[in-house]
């Protein structure tokens, strides 16, 4: 077994190739001309890994404009390491940076990525690219590590092991299992939740309803591949856009809890004066959260900072930009904003003095509940609705008359990098990320134009708020229903479940962290991977940090937000990349120094 200094990374997508350009940055301070093995065990190809690999449809785009993705540092970023500037997706591409990408481009623009970094490492580095799964993690604390491959007799030596696994496989849970022994049973279809691009959709019959639950990206995905992907094509442009139908698409029956898609992507620029962020929920804020000792409750102690943060980004933006629209001083609104207490009958009568339009005031709690008691005379009704819903957010998000949109947005970005900050003591639970996702990371805006033509052409029926799905034992059939249309249900032999897997350690499809959880790494009670949020090491049930196992990404409570980063945001994920590769090279620095010098022949 070579005893040259080793590090293996389990996860060579993007955040495994971010981690690979901060190494190299960092290596010739940290570590010099010393040897060192980096070993990347992943079954899929380096740089886009399975998500974005570049064999898949063209037809599936990104959801980020062509000039918001990069994975390349700039000055914005806090880093210990030196700043290694890249180009933009667009400018890789020589692009228009305001359109969205397919995904095979962004798979090749990763590819790139990863070449680079790989070029920029010296020559007493040598990379060693496994293309298997990774199924355990072995060793003492205070010793070198092992990790078993798919495959493979022998492990692969270990002196540190870092964990970039990205969104995770999982398990059915129990109402999954139920619903596919009910399936089996009665000759049904039913898709569990997974990645839409992996998904054999052959079994979805033409012309047959098929219910699906879930309105996020997952069901665009999903949308796009059995309607253009089986022969249609969408002619006109804007309102005048029309489906023309192969014939070979079935008819997608679609709700969620809200009943409606996520929120376009915003189609504008945001000019001008930017609110200076962060203000109520920043470092002052979470240090007294830390001080205070004992868990942290989102919804008691952060969710009422955020929503006033956001609110800050938004008024700040429309008195700077619209104040005609604003009946007070923008100095006598900032000092009572200041001092009304969040969510409070003060802060709500201030707004009501101050922005007379009610359009122009923020409530989150009625942008995540946007049906809340909404009746419909029948599904017809609610089809009317809906489309009207839809054109409406497409209206306002293209509009720069509504650019306090963009400022929350801008908001939201800066509260996720805070949540990051409170590391350990926070599980901000998936009601948070789904948010997030619903307001800040919804389709492109040409996608939901598509939506409306397909509703218009019949391909695709809207079921409505708070969609419950039921297994019909008599009738052989699965049911769905929505309390805004009171007595209408939808039957169907075929369920898909549009979303990705709940990313739970217990019920995780990876056996490597599986193997983690089991042997004593701590977990949150919505199942990720806990690690320390100054450097990514991992921490065990009793509060220590492992000393040789690093983990970043998706999987663990330092989550950042965003699949990519922007250029010019500060780039959080870039900031974790950079302390994890430093604190890696340092590791092995010291490791290396202590190692008895080789004998002479």
């Amino acid at each position: 077994m070579s005893t040259r200094p080793s590090l293996v990374v389990v996860g060579a997508g993007p955040r495994g190739t971010g981690f690979l350009e901060r190494l190299a940055a960092s290596l010739p301070e940290l570590y010099g001309d010393r040897p060192l093995d980096v070993h990347l065990v992943d079954p899929h190809p380096p740089g886009p890994g399975r998500i974005w690999r570049t064999e898949q449809s063209p037809l599936l785009w990104m959801n980020s404009q062509a000039e918001d993705v990069t994975m390349f540092t700039d000055e914005t970023v806090h880093l210990e390491g030196p700043v290694r500037p890249g180009p933009t997706l667009a400018e890789w591409a020589g692009i228009d940076g305001r359109t969205f990408p397919t995904r095979p481009l962004q798979g090749a623009y990763l590819r790139w990525a990863y070449e680079r970094a790989r070029a920029a490492l010296p020559a007493s580095v040598t990379v060693h690219e496994h293309r298997a799964s990774a199924l355990r993690v072995g060793g003492p604390r205070e010793g070198r590590q092992r990790v078993w491959l798919e495959g493979a007799a022998v492990p692969l030596p270990a002196d540190l092991v870092v964990l970039t696994v990205g969104h995770l496989e999982a398990e059915p849970d129990r109402e999954q299992r139920t619903l596919a022994d009910f399936a089996a049973r009665h000759g049904l279809v039913h898709l569990p939740p997974d990645f839409t691009a992996d998904t054999d959709l052959s079994a979805l019959p033409a012309g047959e309803p098929v219910i699906v639950r879930g309105f996020g990206l997952a069901f665009v995905d999903l949308m796009v591949l059995l309607t253009e992907g089986r022969g249609g094509r969408y002619e006109g442009e804007g309102d005048d856009l029309v489906y023309v139908p192969s014939g070979r698409e079935p008819v997608l029956h679609v709700g969620s809890r809200r009943g409606v898609p996520y929120h376009s992507k915003i189609g504008y620029a945001l000019d001008g004066e930017r609110p200076p962020l962060p203000r109520f929920f920043g470092p002052e804020q979470t240090d007294a959260l830390l001080a205070r000792g004992g868990p942290i409750d989102f919804r008691r102690d952060v969710w009422p900072l955020v929503d006033k943060e956001l609110g800050w980004a938004h008024y700040h933006r429309l008195f700077s930009t619209h104040p005609e629209r604003t009946a007070l001083p923008w100095s006598d609104f900032e000092k009572a904003y200041e001092a009304a207490e969040p969510r409070g009958a003060d802060l709500a009568a201030l707004l009501a003095a101050a922005v007379p339009d009610p359009a122009d005031r923020l409530d989150l709690d009625a942008l995540d509940h946007p049906l809340d008691g909404a009746r419909f005379a029948s599904a017809e009704a609610l089809q009317d609705g809906l489309r009207d819903y839809i054109a409406a957010d497409l209206a306002r998000r293209h509009d720069p008359a509504h650019s306090a949109d963009a400022a929350v947005f801008a908001g939201l970005l800066s509260a996720y990098g805070q949540l990051v900050r409170l590391g350990t003591r926070l599980d901000p639970g998936g009601w948070w990320h789904g948010f997030f996702s619903y307001l800040a990371s919804g389709p492109p805006g040409p996608r939901l134009r598509q939506l409306l033509a397909l509703s218009r052409a019949g391909v695709v029926r809207f079921l409505g708020p708070r969609t419950a799905v039921a297994a019909d034992e008599e009738r052989g059939l699965f049911r769905a229903s929505s309390d805004a249309v009171p007595g209408e249900w939808t039957e169907a032999r075929a369920l898909v479940e549009a979303r990705l897997p709940d990313p739970t350690l217990e019920l995780t499809g990876s056996p490597l962290l599986r193997a983690l959880h089991e042997e004593g790494a701590r977990a949150t009670a919505s199942g990720l991977l806990v690690v320390d949020p100054v450097d990514g090491r991992i921490l065990e049930r009793d509060g220590r940090p492992h000393p040789r196992r690093f983990a970043l990404g998706p999987h663990t409570t330092a989550r950042a937000g965003g699949a990519f980063t922007r250029p010019r945001t500060g780039g959080v994920a870039f900031g974790q990349n950079d302390v994890t590769a430093r604190a890696a090279l340092a590791f092995l620095r010291d490791l290396e120094c202590r190692l008895p010098a080789p004998l002479s022949a």
